[in-house]
């Protein structure tokens, strides 16, 4: 029997080598989606406010580090993005600060979806009948990239509602979200339809809004959530009984959000800065009807 050349041995080891290198490399990818993943569900699951303040940007710090040794990996982007919208949506009070932390909860939900659909990536920017057509070709696989990238482009446009430029992306957003709910009608508990009451009832219905349509929006929020997400009540009696002057449901909803244990998976956090949110909101309730 003949043996191996060793130009077959070093190609054979080589190859041997390359799969390790590549299982290894797997493997490293898969921990740190996990960690930021896991990192991302414990702040959402604090129930002190200032603890999550004060502890969250030594996480976004490790984040980035995380991101910056594995700048293609998608989940692991759009883990990112959820951590950074999640800090400056509901703990950040600078205004400077939100827009600039928005905007990189904004380029990473971007860059996660130039990996996932590229021709969707393509068009963001492009005129909005080639943005709807490109969107139209998302499908069910798409859902977590387009939500992750509808809710930071709204906390992006949230951030900087003064600029004109940054409104005049509110139709895109919009479409992201209808075609969430078009591909999966209960993503996320629901929340993708709070974020469509929210956009339904922005102007009044004189100016061109949509008041009744972002009440049914919100209904189909808390129906899907189980009537555990707080925040949902909230928007809804800040933006919707508020604008048709509905002080009875206004104040209803407050009180149930007050009544309501806040602890829940995925959502303690977001609902104690509800109960604070909506305190205030009773409390000027009674001004502003």
């Amino acid at each position: 029997m003949s043996r191996p050349r060793p130009s077959s041995l070093l190609r054979l080891a080589a190859c041997v080598l390359a799969l390790v290198l590549c299982g290894c490399a797997s493997m490293v990818n898969r921990a740190s989606q996990r960690l930021a993943d896991d990192l991302t569900a414990g702040i959402l699951d604090q129930d002190d406010p200032a603890l999550a303040r004060d502890g969250i940007p030594a996480w976004l710090l490790l984040v980035d580090g995380l991101i910056q040794g594995d700048p293609q990996n998608a989940d692991l982007l759009m883990a990112g993005s959820r951590l950074y919208g999640a800090y400056a949506g509901g703990l950040v009070e600078d205004a400077t600060r939100t827009q600039r932390l928005s905007a990189r909860s904004f380029d990473y939900a971007q860059r996660a979806l130039c990996i996932r659909l590229p021709a969707l990536c393509s068009r963001l920017d492009a005129p909005f009948e080639a943005f709807q057509a490109a969107l139209a070709h998302a499908d069910k696989n798409h859902v977590g990239a387009l939500y992750t990238l509808a809710s930071a482009w709204a906390g992006r446009i949230q951030a900087n509602s003064a600029d004109w430029k940054a409104i005049a992306d509110v139709p895109r957003v919009q479409a992201l979200f209808e075609r969430v709910v078009a591909l999966d009608p209960a993503y996320a508990d629901g929340e993708p339809w709070m974020y469509l009451g929210v956009l339904a009832t922005l102007r009044p219905a004189s100016l061109g809004g949509q008041p009744e349509q972002g009440r049914a929006d919100f209904e189909k929020a808390l129906e899907l959530s189980g009537g555990r997400n707080q925040m949902v009540r909230v928007l809804y009696a800040e933006r919707y009984a508020r604008l048709v002057f509905d002080q009875a449901l206004h104040d209803r909803l407050l009180h149930e959000v007050l009544a309501a244990d806040p602890h829940a998976p995925g959502l303690t956090l977001i609902n104690v800065l509800a109960q604070q949110r909506a305190r205030a909101l009773l409390e000027s309730g009674a001004a502003y009807f």
